[in-house]
């Protein structure tokens, strides 16, 4: 088994530690959550309200789910290298194991298509209202970078939010304030850098105007 030590780097940096079980917000009152994301303890037994626990027995729950967790990822001979399966591991520990085996990453895998496979990975960023959870959107971004670090160090494809937004732009009014809401929380260094970078004002996007583009990028 290799070290799983980036997986649970990644884990405990996105779950964060909890004492006390509280209730999980994907789910409602149907599941309690405890530790590092913990909903199942190792005898199997499930998290309840009240339950309590230390860092020290957060940190033995993790490890027994992330080992399961890779060992049953081994099982499927998918020819991952150590970076792919830690990347894996949090993958699966987030969005849960049925979801992983019903996804397409595993197909992607199999015909060794990894790049397709981070691609297939950086989608599932959305909330149970089908709106995309940033704290999601972050964690797919590590591990991406990481299950794709021993085969291209340039993997993160999450920019396809910002392609996808531009391709459907249409001026509508709900755009328009997303792309302003945006602007306001980017620094101006870096907005002025994509402006230039972009060359905003000589786009050879048509569907974007010159008045229009001169409305949002006003510095």
């Amino acid at each position: 088994m290799p070290s799983l030590k980036e997986a649970l780097r990644l884990i405990k940096t996105f779950e964060g530690f909890n004492e006390k079980a509280f209730t999980d917000p994907t789910t409602g009152e149907e599941d309690f959550i405890i530790g590092y994301g913990t909903t199942y303890y190792p005898d199997g037994s499930q998290v309840r309200q009240g339950h309590l626990c230390t860092e020290q027995k957060a940190e033995e729950y993790l490890k027994n789910e992330t080992d399961f967790i890779a060992s049953e990822i081994l099982k499927l001979n998918l020819g991952l290298d150590a970076c792919m399966l830690n990347a894996l591991v949090s993958f699966v520990h987030s969005v849960g194991w049925e979801s992983f085996l019903y996804s397409s990453i595993i197909d992607c895998c199999e015909q060794e298509d990894y790049v397709e496979a981070s691609r297939e990975i950086t989608k599932w960023i959305y909330g149970n209202d089908h709106k995309i959870i940033g704290t999601l959107v972050d964690r797919r971004r590590h591990e991406v970078d990481l299950f794709m670090s021993e085969y291209n160090s340039n993997a993160w494809t999450s920019n396809d939010i910002l392609l996808k937004a531009f391709r459907n732009y249409t001026a509508a009014p709900c755009q328009v304030h997303a792309i302003r809401k945006l602007q306001e929380r980017l620094d101006p260094y870096t907005l002025s850098e994509f402006a230039n970078d972009f060359d905003v004002h000589n786009s050879p996007y048509t569907d974007f105007s010159s008045d229009e583009f001169d409305s949002i990028f006003t510095f």
